[in-house]
């Protein structure tokens, strides 16, 4: 049809001027007729017939090979958008679908194969129905309808099922498609799968809500329970509690074994514990620290029913590796509304009743109350005053005497820490030296004692005082790679010869890490220093490690001498460990004596020192009776 319409824009210009001229050409030659000859003129108008109908050809020609040459390059760029289009929707990784207007499947690319399952010898004639995942109602689809109708597109997420009749979600935008007359064509559909999307977004909901390790609820949504609960509770006037659950040692379990044998511990407690917390939250707040949330304990009595149960669950050992390992917990309990109105307060609360269980012994719970609030003010401020104590020389150094229990004479001296407290008076170790391990302040408090004790230690010798040595007991805090460094330090500052120092090392200290232990008392061993091995007997020495380390004494801890000469175990055990030493060539030093009768039973023994009460309390070293060289 458009051939012919540009056929006639040709003819019919031509055809009206030739008809023009035919018509008016001879009524213009009788005009002339008297002037010019006949003959002539019709010799002319033939000639300027040709000359003007050729000159017209040549100008509707013109006119229509440009038009021709328009519509050539328009189609030209037609067909390579088209090329480039096709091209896209072949190589497309969102499948898309076309349907006639009747709403049949006339095309798809092969995204869609690769999503739905279909192929397209599948799907071509049928109606896109066969997609439907069965998930929305009719009302979902009448909404999709009407928005598409209206604005001619509709865009959301939707269910659709694969063909091997599983369904996944997918992001899909439609579109009506009209023609130049504005007629509707077609409708094409482009979507993609979002089912990896859907895992991210589950994944990073549980990251954000739960801990990857034990699959248990994290901090972040235990606090969250915690927060309804005491909503609750105020609603309905009830109450519950939330525990707080440490591992004790797990620190050196998970060095000892390593960080995947640590993280295997993990698992299986909480495993463990989900037994007596049924119906309960328990959530793992970070490392070895575990949270639980009991909402029907209405009562001391049944929140500490509950602490033993959890106890109770950790008497069998665990298997790790091939070998049973006991492990211990300690419990911090808080109740709610009555201790806290806030989950953040609930939970700093059972935090503070749990340093108070693990101050007391492993495998103990302990409930919150206000003196724990102030207790913990108190430990800030003495924090800060001990801090201001270590830079206005408030400190002050004790020496208790060291006897040999033969013959009664003193032989050395222990140096030990006191602080004369402005205001207060003289301040108690044990309430003093935890803080500063707790602060990180042991570590220049034993420099400071070690600095002390060497200074006072090189006056006596230099006035005369027979003296053998003075001891210094140093925190596990302080036994470090560079305390050989510190010693040298000290003994250079203060000119006393290294055989006059002899350093206390918990056996905890020892054998945190015995291989870099052994190194360090070595190098300390090489400096002339002698070393002595404090709480002997409380820790988990072996003895094959004890036989290789250069030390020159054992203390017999005070727990043993206590019970002594009535105790028969205690009786025993010192024995045993005295007998021990002789048989390593260890000199022994008797800790606690308090009572004759425990020195008169150590005196029996060949070559035994003590030092206690009995003896002699802790005494600046201006009142103490010290013997002189003869």
């Amino acid at each position: 049809m458009t051939d012919y319409r540009q056929a006639l824009r040709v003819a019919v210009p031509y055809g009206l001027f030739a008809s023009a001229w035919i018509l008016l050409s001879d009524g213009w030659l009788q005009m002339l007729a008297d002037r010019v000859d006949t003959a002539i003129w019709q010799s002319y108008k033939g000639l300027i017939f040709v000359l003007v109908t050729t000159a017209l050809l040549f100008v509707l020609s013109c006119l229509h090979l440009n038009r021709i040459n328009q519509q050539l390059k328009s189609q030209r760029q037609k067909d390579s958008s088209l090329r480039q289009a096709s091209a896209v929707f072949e190589a497309s990784l969102e499948g898309v679908l076309v349907t006639d207007a009747r709403e049949r499947i006339v095309h798809v690319n092969p995204a869609f194969t690769r999503i739905t399952g279909y192929t397209a010898d599948e799907v071509l004639g049928r109606s896109p129905d066969l997609l439907k995942s069965g998930r929305h109602d009719d009302r979902f689809y009448q909404q999709m309808w009407d928005c598409l109708n209206r604005h001619g597109e509709w865009r959301g997420e939707i269910w659709n099922r694969h063909r091997n009749e599983s369904v996944f979600p997918a992001w899909q935008c439609i579109r009506a498609i009209h023609d130049e007359q504005g007629t509707l064509s077609h409708y094409v559909a482009v979507f993609s799968d979002i089912s990896a999307i859907k895992r991210s977004q589950r994944e990073l909901d549980f990251l954000a809500h739960y801990d990857p390790l034990t699959a248990l609820p994290n901090r972040r949504l235990f606090s969250q329970r915690v927060e309804h609960a005491l909503e609750h509770a105020r609603q309905e006037r009830g109450g519950g509690a939330v525990l707080q659950i440490d591992i004790a040692q797990f620190k050196r379990i998970n060095e000892s074994l390593g960080h995947k044998r640590g993280d295997e511990l993990l698992q299986a407690v909480g495993e463990r514990l989900r037994g007596p917390t049924e119906g309960m939250t328990l959530a793992r707040l970070g490392g070895d620290e575990f949270g639980l949330l009991c909402e029907q304990c209405h009562s001391i009595e049944h929140a500490a029913a509950l602490a033993q149960s959890v106890l109770q669950a950790f008497v069998h050992p665990f298997s790790l590796d091939g070998r049973e390992l006991f492990i211990a917990v300690s419990v911090g309990i808080s109740l709610y509304p009555a201790d806290a109105q806030s989950a953040e307060q609930a939970m700093r609360n059972a935090d503070s009743a749990l340093s108070r269980a693990k101050a007391r012994a492993r495998g103990t719970y302990a409930f919150y109350s206000q003196e724990l609030t102030a207790l913990a003010r108190q430990r800030i401020e003495l924090v800060s005053a001990l801090r201001r104590a270590l830079e206005r020389d408030e400190l002050r150094v004790h020496f208790q005497p060291i006897h040999d229990l033969a013959s009664q004479r003193i032989v050395g001296v222990e140096s030990l820490v006191r602080w004369e407290r402005p205001g207060v008076g003289l301040v108690p170790p044990g309430d003093f030296i935890p803080v500063a391990e707790e602060a990180g302040l042991i570590a220049s408090l034993d420099a400071w004692v070690l600095a002390q004790a060497c200074r006072q230690m090189r006056q006596w010798l230099d006035a005369g005082i027979a003296l053998d040595f003075v001891a210094v007991n140093l925190s596990s805090r302080s036994f470090g790679a560079d305390l050989d460094r510190r010693v040298a330090e000290a003994l250079r500052t203060s000119r006393l010869d290294p055989s006059h120092l002899e350093l206390e090392i918990t056996e905890s200290a020892i054998m945190d890490d015995p291989d870099a232990a052994q190194a360090l008392l070595e190098r300390l061993s090489a400096l002339g220093v002698q070393l002595s091995i404090d709480d002997f007997g409380t820790g988990y020495s072996s003895l094959l490690r004890l036989k290789r380390l250069p030390v020159h004494k054992l203390k017999i801890d005070r727990g043993f001498i206590a019970g002594i000469p009535a105790n028969a175990e205690d009786v025993a055990l010192t024995e045993t460990i005295i007998n021990l030493a002789h048989s390593l060539g260890l000199q022994i030093v008797a800790e606690g004596i308090e009572q004759a009768a425990q020195a008169g039973f150590l005196s029996e023994y060949e070559g035994l020192l003590g030092q206690g009460y009995w003896f002699g309390r802790p005494q600046p070293a201006d009142a103490l009776d010290l013997p002189t060289r003869r």
